[in-house]
Formats: structure tokens, C-alpha cells, sequence
């Protein structure tokens, strides 16, 4: 599938505006999905094609984090581990479900991404941390990555937030920490989707490594902001175009 220049340029745009908020307040995807299923007809494309773009952002996360030395260590061969296990089943699970369905699913979990990336401040601020230990620690590990992998290889957006808010509230993590961990979850999970969809053939390289590019140009921007409420303020604008970009896809779902 080739689409027309001035649709890459508008993807583009919207790839750059997503990692430079993505660096701010995280939620990029909620741009770059429902962009992405703006131009592109088939879902399956559209999903796998932001998987191509989002990989190597995932990629340079995960390693600033490593280096940071912001991540369990000892919690992070397990977690990479079952996150690539339920990537694989989540995408595997979206490449079998028929177009039809699978368009009205993506607009629902896209509201439900963004209640999730609104409400993550208020959730971390009223959650009473639980540290599981022993066995339950690996167990609960587990049970969040394979999870939250499935999801991420299923659709994506959303991911980071909700990593967060589970290893706050089940391992009691710092969010600092509790960030670095979800970079080693959502690493595995974009890695092993993108090579499920890059053998399966169903990644437009032609949108993606443009996107990629583009994105990575909006991260290294949004990471020398420095504003007070950035972070809010990014949010808010991003859940406005998503807000609009919903109502758009819904308008023509219906039509």
C-alpha cells in the first residue's frame, strides 16, 4: 500500500508532535494510532505500521533508562521475558481478528488508553502501594507483564501508564522506578510484535521509517523542555486531538 505524500507529511507531523509529548508526558500513541487509522483503510496495517515506528523509540528508552540505572535489574530478565510471551499471543490474537471488528475494538480501547493516560496522576496519588514479596513478587511480576505485553501487542497505546500505575501499586515502586520497569516491559513487548508483523508483512516501511525518524526528532526536543506543568498542559492538548481524531474515526466507521 503507498499513500500519498502529503498524508506522510501529515503522519510525519504527527509522529513528531507524539515523541516530543511522549518525552513530556507519555501517550504518544495516542496520536500516532488514530492518525495512523485515519489514512490507512485496515486496521491490521495501521497497528502493525505504529508498531514499526514505535519500536525503535522503545529502543532508546529502555537503553537511557539501563544506563540511568533506573531499572531492577534483578527484576528485569522476567520481565522481559513475559512481556515478549504476551506480545506474541496479544499480536498473533489482533492478526486473526477480522478488519470489521477489529476497527470499533481500536476506538474503544483507544477512550479506554485515554481515561487511563488522563487519570494516572489521581490514581498514583490515591493508590496504597503493596509491595509483594517472595514467590508473589515473581508471580505478580509475571501476571503484569504478560498482561499488559498481551495488550501492547494487541493495540499499544496506553502501555507505559498502565505499567506504571501496576508496579507502584503491586511492587511498590518509585516512579521513577516504576517507569525505568515498565521501559523493560514495554521493550519486549514492542520488539517481539514488530517482528511478528515484520514476518507477516503487514508493517508499511515506506510510513513507518519516516515516523521514526520524526518521532525521534520530537523526543530529543520534548526532553529539553523544561516548563513548569509541562506535563499536565501536554496531556490535556494530547487528549483534545485524540478526543477529535476519535470522533473522526467514529463519523466515518458510521458513514
Amino acid at each position: 500500500m503507498t499513500l500519498a505524500p502529503w498524508a506522510i507529511a501529515v503522519l510525519c507531523g504527527t509522529a513528531t508532535a507524539a515523541g516530543f509529548v511522549d518525552a513530556i508526558a507519555g501517550g504518544g500513541g495516542l496520536l500516532t494510532v488514530p492518525a495512523l487509522m485515519t489514512f490507512i483503510p485496515s486496521p491490521h496495517l495501521a497497528l502493525a505500521t505504529n508498531k514499526g515506528q514505535a519500536v525503535f523509540g522503545a529502543v532508546a528508552s529502555a537503553t537511557s533508562f539501563w544506563r540511568g540505572k533506573s531499572v531492577d535489574r534483578a527484576r528485569a530478565p522476567l520481565a522481559f521475558l513475559c512481556g515478549s510471551v504476551g506480545a506474541a499471543l496479544g499480536a498473533l490474537l489482533q492478526l486473526r481478528v477480522r478488519p470489521e471488528p477489529l476497527k470499533p475494538i481500536a476506538l474503544v480501547l483507544l477512550v479506554l488508553a485515554a481515561a487511563v493516560v488522563a487519570l494516572r496522576p489521581l490514581i498514583i496519588r490515591d493508590v496504597k502501594p503493596h509491595a509483594i514479596s517472595g514467590r508473589g513478587s515473581n508471580l505478580s511480576l509475571a501476571t503484569i507483564a504478560v498482561t499488559i505485553g498481551g495488550y501492547d501487542g494487541f493495540f499499544g497505546p496506553g502501555t507505559g501508564s498502565l505499567l506504571i500505575i501496576a508496579f507502584v501499586t503491586f511492587h511498590g515502586d518509585t516512579m521513577t522506578r516504576a517507569s525505568g520497569n515498565a521501559k523493560i516491559v514495554n521493550l519486549a513487548s514492542n520488539l517481539t510484535s514488530f517482528g511478528i508483523f515484520a514476518v507477516k508483512g503487514t508493517i508499511i516501511w515506506s510510513v513507518a521509517l519516516p515516523m521514526a525518524a520524526c518521532s525521534a526528532v520530537g523526543a530529543a526536543l520534548g526532553a529539553r523542555v523544561a516548563m513548569k506543568r509541562g506535563d499536565a498542559f501536554v496531556r490535556f492538548v494530547v487528549l483534545a486531538v485524540v478526543g477529535a481524531l476519535v470522533v473522526k474515526l467514529a463519523f466515518d466507521l458510521v458513514h
